[in-house]
């Protein structure tokens, strides 16, 4: 679904304790697009060394009618988060992994990628030319889109001549804001299918997105908070919500989908697994059927954009499950462990966390 647009005024506000942030309420954030001032802008030739690229006042770019992302869908996307401390600092959450992973969608798509060092100093740069959108602590995080696109003029199914490397950003707040806090999924076992083996559903491409819309806004409409898909193969394993990794709890072995080419191997994921693994949990990765969920004790799902989000109720067919949510829940455990590493509240012993020199005020 494509996100709403607010406009926001640039200026800053004039209470002394509040001069460091833009104008904007932060108590009532949304996941939303709020342009900020500026983002990051680097063209370069396919096969060439990337450019370093510029910070540019945020806005419309230029580009062919004939460019592959248009006529191809020639191009990757990344998300990650910027947070704002109690004592001032403005730190990002496993960034070389955002790299890591546009790197090897560009090997999958035949395109010329950053380097993890590039790609880290551009985030970096557009975050510090931002840094009054970071919002304050514990009201919400600064969400950074990195794009890959093959901007290049072509006609006939090739790799880009030329490539873009933009990252923009815009503050946000929390992306399923639902009233009970919870999650209320439907599982889809019609013949929509979100990916399959061989294909690329384990790259952050674009054009994995735009098919899942139909099946997710016929849920919303009947009141789901979003969807689960099955295995094209079979139709009775469980792979990942529209944009987020499922897991599933019983006992004390957490257990979630593999990364076998058609799911995304998503960061949150990858660190919540960790973390379970910290607290004496067993994680396991295997093919989960629609009828082993139905069974389960709890279910959550993981993202950037979602952190972690217990699930309350999962429908599949004419069947309606509820499942362990609140306090006790390990989702709540998971969620409160993953965001004081990322606030800062308690020690990164993971080494997570990257500075962004220049923030503090």
């Amino acid at each position: 679904m494509a996100p709403s647009v607010h406009s926001s005024s640039s200026t800053l506000l004039t209470s002394d304790t509040d001069e460091r942030y833009a104008n904007v309420n932060w108590e009532e954030l949304e996941f939303s697009l709020t342009p900020t001032d500026y983002m990051f802008v680097a063209k370069y030739k396919q096969g060439e060394t990337f450019s370093e690229g510029n910070i540019v006042p945020y806005g419309d770019i230029s580009i062919s009618p004939c460019s592959a992302i248009f006529n191809y869908g020639q191009g990757l996307f990344e998300g990650l988060k910027a947070y704002r401390t109690e004592d001032k600092r403005i730190r990002l959450f496993r960034p070389d992994e955002n790299a890591l992973r546009m790197q090897n969608g560009a090997e999958r798509l035949c395109m010329t990628a950053p380097s993890a060092e590039q790609f880290i100093k551009a985030v970096k740069q557009t975050v510090l030319a931002n840094k009054k959108w970071v919002p304050p602590p514990g009201k919400g995080s600064l969400y950074i889109r990195p794009l890959l696109i093959g901007s290049g003029a072509m006609l006939g199914l090739a790799s880009a001549p030329e490539y873009t490397f933009l990252i923009y950003a815009t503050p946000v707040g929390e992306y399923h804001k639902v009233s009970s806090g919870l999650m209320n999924l439907k599982v889809n076992h019609h013949n929509y299918h979100r990916s399959h083996y061989g294909g690329t559903g384990g790259v952050k491409s674009c054009t994995n997105y735009s098919p899942v819309v139909k099946t997710f806004l016929e849920a919303k409409s009947l009141g789901f908070s979003d969807v689960l898909f099955l295995d094209a193969a079979t139709g009775r394993n469980i792979e990942e919500l529209t944009t987020s990794n499922i897991f599933i709890v019983k006992g004390d072995i957490v257990t979630t989908p593999p990364i076998l080419g058609t799911i995304l191997p998503g960061i949150t994921r990858k660190s919540v697994s960790e973390l379970a693994r910290d607290i004496g949990y067993k994680v396991e990765e295997r093919d989960i059927s629609v009828d082993e969920m139905l069974e389960a004790e709890e279910v959550f799902c993981t993202g950037t954009a979602t952190v972690v989000k217990a699930v309350e109720t999962v429908t599949y067919k004419d069947k309606k499950v509820k499942y362990k949510t609140g306090e006790e829940a390990l989702s709540t455990k998971l969620y409160t462990m993953l965001t004081d590493i990322q606030m800062g509240i308690v020690e990164d012993k993971k080494g997570w966390m990257v500075e962004i020199d220049g923030c503090d005020d």
